[in-house]
């Protein structure tokens, strides 16, 4: 479907995108987000989208997977920041103040481990380690879903070769 007819297409729901978004979020505003980050999805994977679909649920369904990873997402970041063992123990051998050439180093690392991987792979990889479902990156891509799994797992088998060194 072309991109100027899906956005028209996709716009007619957007309320209806809206009344699901505030029933997962209980608060208008994180809704509004959820919606607006729902059709940016959607527009970018609308080349994927067949006509005769249910867009209606084509869109929901994004809605409720960018929901879930965003909660995913929170969780962790929480989870980082109530922990205080990282912040305030200064007996840490790695602590994040006294070692930042260490940290550099193991960036450059993993840079370079991600460059060795094939560039599909690497696309469905980096989309996984972002938080985006499997189905998300298969729709992204274009790509069966099964392929979407392999790409990832051989990528994690690669990149634990190459930095097995931090194990």
């Amino acid at each position: 479907m072309e991109q100027e007819n899906f956005c028209l297409a996709a716009e007619h729901h957007k309320q209806s995108l809206l009344a699901q978004a505030l029933k997962l979020t209980a608060d208008e505003d994180d809704a509004k987000d959820l919606v607006q980050d729902t059709l940016i999805k959607a527009v970018g994977s609308c080349s994927s989208f067949a006509e005769g679909t249910n867009i209606r649920g084509w869109l929901y369904v994004i809605m409720k997977n960018t929901f879930y990873n965003n909660c995913s997402k929170q969780k962790r970041r929480t989870a980082i920041w109530e922990s205080d063992d990282c912040l305030y123990d200064q007996k840490m051998t790695n602590s994040p103040v006294k070692n930042l050439s260490e940290t550099k180093m193991v960036l450059e690392d993993i840079q370079k481990a991600m460059s060795t991987l094939r560039a599909d792979y690497r696309a469905a990889f980096q989309r996984y380690f972002e938080g985006y479902s499997y189905d998300e990156i298969a729709l992204e891509l274009n790509i069966p879903l099964g392929t979407v799994k392999t790409y990832i797992y051989q990528s994690r088998q690669s990149l634990k070769k190459y930095l097995r060194i931090y194990r």
